[in-house]
Protein backbone atom coordinates (compact mmCIF):
# COMPACT_ATOMS: atom_id res chain seq x y z
CA UNK A 1 0.00 0.00 0.00
CA UNK A 2 1.24 3.54 -0.98
CA UNK A 3 2.34 5.74 1.39
CA UNK A 4 0.40 8.55 0.32
CA UNK A 5 -1.29 11.54 2.55
CA UNK A 6 -4.43 13.02 1.98
CA UNK A 7 -3.69 17.00 2.05
CA UNK A 8 -6.19 19.58 2.62
CA UNK A 9 -5.92 23.21 2.65
CA UNK A 10 -6.22 24.57 6.25
CA UNK A 11 -7.44 27.68 7.74
CA UNK A 12 -4.22 29.19 7.98
CA UNK A 13 -3.50 29.04 4.16
CA UNK A 14 -6.98 30.08 3.33
CA UNK A 15 -6.08 33.78 6.17
CA UNK A 16 -4.50 35.04 2.85
CA UNK A 17 -5.71 37.43 0.90
CA UNK A 18 -4.42 35.77 -2.72
CA UNK A 19 -2.24 32.75 -3.21
CA UNK A 20 0.52 33.86 -5.11
CA UNK A 21 0.60 32.21 -8.45
CA UNK A 22 4.12 34.18 -10.33
CA UNK A 23 7.62 33.31 -8.87
CA UNK A 24 7.56 37.61 -8.42
CA UNK A 25 4.76 36.86 -6.13
CA UNK A 26 6.28 34.30 -4.28
CA UNK A 27 9.36 35.80 -3.60
CA UNK A 28 7.20 38.84 -1.74
CA UNK A 29 5.91 36.18 0.55
CA UNK A 30 9.39 34.53 1.54
CA UNK A 31 10.98 38.32 1.81
CA UNK A 32 7.49 39.23 4.14
CA UNK A 33 8.51 35.87 6.28
CA UNK A 34 12.05 36.53 6.52
CA UNK A 35 11.04 40.13 7.88
CA UNK A 36 8.58 38.75 10.21
CA UNK A 37 10.96 36.18 11.79
CA UNK A 38 13.66 38.57 11.72
CA UNK A 39 11.28 41.10 14.02
CA UNK A 40 9.97 38.50 15.86
CA UNK A 41 13.72 37.23 16.90
CA UNK A 42 14.95 40.24 17.40
CA UNK A 43 12.35 42.18 19.74
CA UNK A 44 9.64 39.61 20.34
CA UNK A 45 6.33 38.95 18.77
CA UNK A 46 4.37 41.24 20.81
CA UNK A 47 6.00 44.23 18.48
CA UNK A 48 5.57 42.96 15.68
CA UNK A 49 3.50 45.40 13.23
CA UNK A 50 2.01 45.02 10.28
CA UNK A 51 4.22 48.26 9.24
CA UNK A 52 7.49 46.92 10.97
CA UNK A 53 7.14 43.53 8.44
CA UNK A 54 6.30 46.12 5.54
CA UNK A 55 9.64 48.18 6.49
CA UNK A 56 11.73 45.95 7.43
CA UNK A 57 10.76 43.63 3.94
CA UNK A 58 11.53 46.94 2.08
CA UNK A 59 7.42 46.98 0.90
CA UNK A 60 4.29 49.60 0.99
CA UNK A 61 2.06 48.45 3.12
CA UNK A 62 -0.28 48.09 0.70
CA UNK A 63 1.85 45.68 -0.76
CA UNK A 64 1.77 43.64 1.98
CA UNK A 65 -1.96 44.03 2.45
CA UNK A 66 -2.62 42.51 -0.81
CA UNK A 67 -1.46 39.32 0.88
CA UNK A 68 -2.41 39.63 4.33
CA UNK A 69 -4.63 41.42 6.06
CA UNK A 70 -3.06 41.24 9.78
CA UNK A 71 0.10 40.03 11.30
CA UNK A 72 -1.82 37.36 12.80
CA UNK A 73 -2.64 35.96 9.07
CA UNK A 74 1.19 36.52 8.47
CA UNK A 75 2.14 33.89 11.48
CA UNK A 76 -0.81 31.48 10.66
CA UNK A 77 0.68 31.06 6.68
CA UNK A 78 4.54 31.11 8.48
CA UNK A 79 3.46 28.61 11.28
CA UNK A 80 1.18 26.51 7.96
CA UNK A 81 4.67 26.26 5.86
CA UNK A 82 6.40 25.24 8.55
CA UNK A 83 4.61 22.43 9.96
CA UNK A 84 3.74 20.98 6.05
CA UNK A 85 7.40 20.97 5.03
CA UNK A 86 8.30 19.10 8.34
CA UNK A 87 5.02 16.51 7.44
CA UNK A 88 6.63 16.29 4.43
CA UNK A 89 9.99 15.80 5.36
CA UNK A 90 8.57 13.07 8.20
CA UNK A 91 6.54 11.01 5.11
CA UNK A 92 9.64 10.93 3.21
CA UNK A 93 11.65 9.79 6.10
CA UNK A 94 8.99 7.22 6.86
CA UNK A 95 8.73 5.61 3.18
CA UNK A 96 12.61 5.70 3.41
CA UNK A 97 12.64 3.57 6.56
CA UNK A 98 9.94 0.97 5.78
CA UNK A 99 11.52 0.61 2.40
CA UNK A 100 14.73 -0.25 4.08
CA UNK A 101 12.86 -3.10 6.35
CA UNK A 102 13.20 -1.08 9.63
CA UNK A 103 11.92 -2.43 12.46
CA UNK A 104 9.08 -0.99 14.24
CA UNK A 105 11.29 0.02 17.09
CA UNK A 106 13.62 1.86 14.71
CA UNK A 107 10.51 3.52 13.02
CA UNK A 108 8.90 4.61 16.16
CA UNK A 109 12.40 5.99 17.50
CA UNK A 110 12.94 7.70 13.87
CA UNK A 111 9.29 9.49 14.27
CA UNK A 112 9.45 10.43 17.96
CA UNK A 113 12.87 11.99 17.02
CA UNK A 114 12.18 13.73 14.19
CA UNK A 115 8.79 15.18 16.05
CA UNK A 116 10.97 16.47 19.17
CA UNK A 117 13.30 17.87 16.94
CA UNK A 118 10.16 19.62 14.78
CA UNK A 119 8.17 20.57 17.50
CA UNK A 120 9.65 21.05 20.29
CA UNK A 121 13.14 21.25 20.63
CA UNK A 122 16.15 23.47 18.88
CA UNK A 123 17.66 26.97 19.87
CA UNK A 124 15.97 29.57 21.40
CA UNK A 125 14.47 31.33 18.12
CA UNK A 126 13.25 27.91 17.44
CA UNK A 127 11.78 27.25 20.50
CA UNK A 128 10.10 30.07 20.76
CA UNK A 129 8.61 30.23 17.30
CA UNK A 130 7.19 26.61 18.06
CA UNK A 131 5.63 28.03 21.41
CA UNK A 132 4.19 30.67 19.26
CA UNK A 133 2.36 28.09 16.99
CA UNK A 134 1.22 25.94 19.92
CA UNK A 135 -0.40 28.74 21.09
CA UNK A 136 -1.90 30.69 18.52
CA UNK A 137 -2.66 28.32 15.48
CA UNK A 138 -6.15 26.73 15.06
CA UNK A 139 -7.35 23.54 16.67
CA UNK A 140 -8.37 22.62 13.53
CA UNK A 141 -5.13 22.95 11.89
CA UNK A 142 -3.31 21.19 14.80
CA UNK A 143 -6.40 17.95 14.39
CA UNK A 144 -5.85 17.98 10.77
CA UNK A 145 -2.17 17.83 11.39
CA UNK A 146 -2.43 15.02 13.62
CA UNK A 147 -4.53 12.91 11.47
CA UNK A 148 -2.56 13.07 8.79
CA UNK A 149 0.43 11.97 11.04
CA UNK A 150 -1.82 9.16 12.33
CA UNK A 151 -3.10 7.84 9.15
CA UNK A 152 0.79 7.92 7.66
CA UNK A 153 1.85 5.76 10.58
CA UNK A 154 -0.55 3.31 10.77
CA UNK A 155 -0.05 2.33 6.72
CA UNK A 156 3.29 2.21 8.04
CA UNK A 157 3.50 0.08 10.88
CA UNK A 158 0.67 -2.05 8.87
CA UNK A 159 3.70 -2.96 6.07
CA UNK A 160 5.93 -3.93 9.03
CA UNK A 161 6.51 -7.72 9.35
CA UNK A 162 6.82 -8.36 12.76
CA UNK A 163 6.21 -11.00 15.50
CA UNK A 164 6.35 -8.17 18.56
CA UNK A 165 3.85 -6.07 16.84
CA UNK A 166 0.12 -5.98 17.18
CA UNK A 167 -1.54 -4.58 14.04
CA UNK A 168 -2.35 -1.23 14.81
CA UNK A 169 -6.26 -0.28 14.67
CA UNK A 170 -7.89 3.05 14.21
CA UNK A 171 -8.26 3.98 18.36
CA UNK A 172 -4.72 2.30 19.42
CA UNK A 173 -3.10 5.24 16.42
CA UNK A 174 -5.37 7.92 17.72
CA UNK A 175 -4.67 7.51 21.42
CA UNK A 176 -0.44 7.18 20.68
CA UNK A 177 -0.30 9.89 18.39
CA UNK A 178 -2.52 12.20 20.66
CA UNK A 179 -0.43 10.92 23.71
CA UNK A 180 3.20 11.37 22.50
CA UNK A 181 1.92 15.33 20.93
CA UNK A 182 0.37 15.93 24.08
CA UNK A 183 3.70 15.33 25.98
CA UNK A 184 5.59 16.90 23.46
CA UNK A 185 3.30 20.14 23.14
CA UNK A 186 3.42 20.28 26.97
CA UNK A 187 7.56 20.09 27.35
CA UNK A 188 7.62 23.03 24.83
CA UNK A 189 4.71 25.26 26.15
CA UNK A 190 6.36 24.41 29.51
CA UNK A 191 9.86 25.46 28.59
CA UNK A 192 11.30 21.79 29.93
CA UNK A 193 14.92 21.62 29.86
CA UNK A 194 13.81 17.85 29.24
CA UNK A 195 13.16 18.82 25.88
CA UNK A 196 15.96 17.29 23.43
CA UNK A 197 17.44 15.28 25.59
CA UNK A 198 17.91 11.40 25.42
CA UNK A 199 15.76 10.53 28.14
CA UNK A 200 12.61 12.57 27.26
CA UNK A 201 12.79 10.61 24.28
CA UNK A 202 13.24 7.15 25.42
CA UNK A 203 9.92 7.89 27.85
CA UNK A 204 8.52 8.43 24.66
CA UNK A 205 9.78 5.55 23.08
CA UNK A 206 8.87 3.21 25.67
CA UNK A 207 5.74 4.99 25.67
CA UNK A 208 4.63 3.99 22.04
CA UNK A 209 6.31 0.62 21.94
CA UNK A 210 4.40 -0.35 24.82
CA UNK A 211 0.94 0.94 23.30
CA UNK A 212 1.71 -0.93 19.79
CA UNK A 213 3.81 -4.29 21.16
CA UNK A 214 2.26 -7.58 21.61
CA UNK A 215 1.50 -8.11 25.25
CA UNK A 216 4.57 -10.62 26.83
CA UNK A 217 7.14 -9.23 24.27
CA UNK A 218 9.84 -6.94 25.77
CA UNK A 219 9.94 -3.68 25.79
CA UNK A 220 12.20 -1.23 23.61
CA UNK A 221 14.36 1.63 24.82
Amino acid sequence: MALAPRKKTPPAAQAMRKQPVQDRAQRTIETIFDATAQIVDEQGEAQLTTNKIAERAGFSIGTLYQYFPTKEAILLALIHRGRRKVMDEMQAALAKAVAQGATPEEIIRQRIRMLIESFGAGGAFKRSMIRLAWRMDHHENIMQAMREGAENIAIALAQVESPGLRAPDAAGVFVLTRAVMGVIRSASLEESPLLGTRRFEDELVRLAWGMLRQDGCAGAA
